[in-house]
């Protein structure tokens, strides 16, 4: 939707035109803040990338030596280590909690781990074993702490996915729909208001025009009336008639000009 042809219905007036100019001012302002933020959450979305890309290659080298340790363990302890391992443990020693982290207005999930009272290791491996049990609890340990990481980082990266979406959504929205939409309106009501001065224009001058013949009108009505006024005063005074005072006045009305006084 280009937004290039569109524009708002609205009533061709100065307010509404004061109204029209004070929405796009907080358009541009919008997107220049959406924008802004955008581009934050960019360059945060590549850092977590990064980030991801990084904790999965080690991962996998986490994994392999925590799986090994589990083999040596087994190997020198016996299978019955699951079961004196599960003995000795009431309660989980290292927990996850989560908090929010804010980037430019946007709450991401994180997960930290953190460790809660002493697993009881004793008896653990007294037999047998003890060195091999204590390195693959610590290898295993370690193992989580990274798949806690990666599941934060993730968890954040497709947050940051959804409101990176969103953002540009809005900041395409007001680009190629609402500025337009309000520049086209804003075209619209200063053409209007343009023709409206020029009707104007006319019209006064249709007016003045009207009043000047009106007032020539009156003026040569006047002057013929006072012509008239005139003709029958002569008329009474000399006995004449008024046709032929109305024949004499044009000729007294000329004057000569080799007369100078």
């Amino acid at each position: 939707m280009s937004g290039q042809n569109q524009r708002l219905t609205v009533v061709p007036t100065v307010t509404m035109l004061g109204i029209m100019k004070a929405r796009l001012v907080g358009a541009t302002r919008g997107h220049a803040l959406l924008k802004k933020k955008s581009d934050a959450l960019t360059a945060q979305f590549r850092q977590i990338l990064k980030k991801i890309v990084s904790t999965k290659e080690s991962m996998g080298d986490i994994m392999k030596t925590s799986s090994f340790s589990l083999t040596e363990a087994k190997y020198v302890t016996g299978e019955n280590i699951k079961h004196a391992v599960l003995e000795n443990v009431q309660n989980a020693s290292l927990k996850v909690r989560s908090r929010q982290e804010n980037v430019a207005g946007v709450k991401l999930p994180k997960f930290e781990y953190f460790t809660e009272g002493e697993t009881k290791k004793d008896l653990t491996g007294l037999a047998r074993g003890g060195q091999q049990v204590q390195a693959c609890r610590a290898a295993y340990v370690k193992a989580i702490e990274v798949l806690v990481d990666l599941a934060s980082l993730q968890t954040s990266f497709l947050t940051l996915d959804e409101a990176i979406k969103t953002t540009n959504r809005r900041v395409n929205a007001l680009e190629n729909v609402v500025k337009p939409r309000l520049d086209n309106t804003i075209s619209y009501i200063k053409g209007e208001l343009d023709e409206l001065e020029r009707e104007d224009f006319f019209r006064l001058k249709k007016i003045q025009g009207y009043k000047k013949r009106e007032i020539e009108k009156q003026l040569a009505s006047a002057r013929q009336f006072a012509e008239e006024q005139f003709a029958e005063k002569v008329s009474l005074q000399k006995g004449i008639s008024i046709n032929s005072v109305h024949n004499l006045l044009p000729v007294a009305m000329q004057k000569d000009e080799d007369i100078i006084f």
